[in-house]
């Protein structure tokens, strides 16, 4: 808080320490992240593009698939580049607009990213709890309005966080122990009043990470109970098998997120919220497209798809 009377200086810029200071570990970073960026944006572009070429685009199951990569090409974007230029240049500011920029398409596109696999939990559920009515369940139009929702919803919560920011001082200190700018560090260095932001991050803030967790427990609650009635083996584990990719890529995505920002604080130390982030931006968005469909012993036959337009997604 800031002392009445005291000559306050406004902070024109925020310095994001990283994971590291020294220049020989930075350089090893920089080798590490633009090589993960590399295989993350080609990895989820050839979903996005062999999906656009399928005989059968509007499958719900492609169709999900092909808004979550270009989603986590978006993600991906908010972060990395920045990061990426400040190991180059050896300059971490970042300017306020930046930082607030930086945080409004990070929130934007995580809130998305979480309503989309909900939306895929649905469409797994209407496939494997109501076969026979499933394409009544999940209609192309549907489909549409779940995802306009996704980034509506999202966007509305995006957006109020950023304007809450800016209604906040920021003096003296500007040095965020993170890779990039993100809601909790930035508030902590605050010098005026956060009760209201705090009340937003853990209460309606909450709500596009927690109502898609709650939407897709239920969902697997229904499809565990509808799995214990298929009497074969056989037949139990090819249904189970159509959602194993989509649980592994939840189980990673959720399991970070929950790590950085609902963990107990006396567990919280910047080296592993630093190293939990890294996770959730870099790691999980990059293994996303291997998780779903595109094994290493296919990745050339996803481009003989493209070239065919034949799809070689897994289900």
């Amino acid at each position: 808080m800031a002392v009445e009377g005291a000559t306050l200086t406004r902070v024109s810029e925020f310095l994001l320490l990283g994971l590291s200071g020294n220049p020989k570990q930075q350089q090893l970073l920089l080798i590490l992240f633009l090589s993960m960026s590399l295989v993350t944006g080609l990895g989820n572009l050839l979903i996005v593009l062999a999906i656009a070429t399928d005989s059968q685009p509007h499958m719900p199951t492609y169709f999900f698939l092909a808004k979550l990569a270009f989603v986590d090409i978006c993600f991906t974007s908010t972060t990395i580049p920045k990061m990426l230029a400040n190991l180059v240049s050896g300059h971490k500011g970042i300017p306020n607009a930046g930082c607030l920029t930086q945080i409004f398409f990070f929130i934007w596109f995580a809130g998305i990213d979480s309503f989309l696999l909900m939306a895929m939990a649905y469409d797994r559920y209407a496939a494997i709890c109501h076969p026979l009515h499933y394409a009544v369940s999940v209609m192309p139009h549907l489909c549409g309005l779940l995802v306009a929702a996704s980034w509506t919803a999202a966007f509305r919560n995006a957006l109020t966080h950023t304007v809450l920011l800016t209604h906040l001082l920021f003096c003296t200190h500007n040095r965020v122990p993170h890779l990039f700018c993100d809601l909790s560090p930035l508030l902590k260095l605050a010098c005026s009043d956060t009760f209201l932001n705090n009340a937003m991050l853990y209460t309606g803030g909450t709500l596009p990470i927690i109502t898609p967790f709650v939407g897709i427990l239920v969902s697997y609650t229904c499809i565990f109970a509808s799995l214990l009635r298929i009497p074969s083996m056989r037949g139990k584990q090819k249904a189970f098998s159509t959602c194993g990719s989509h649980l592994s890529v939840v189980s990673l995505s959720y399991g970070t997120l929950i790590r950085v920002y609902f963990s107990p604080m006396s567990s919280h130390t910047a080296q592993k919220d630093t190293a939990a982030a890294v996770m959730y931006v870099v790691v999980t968005p990059m293994l996303n497209p291997s998780m779903y469909s595109l094994r290493n012993s296919d990745r050339t036959g996803v481009l003989g798809a493209l070239i065919s337009r034949k799809p070689v997604f897994i289900q």
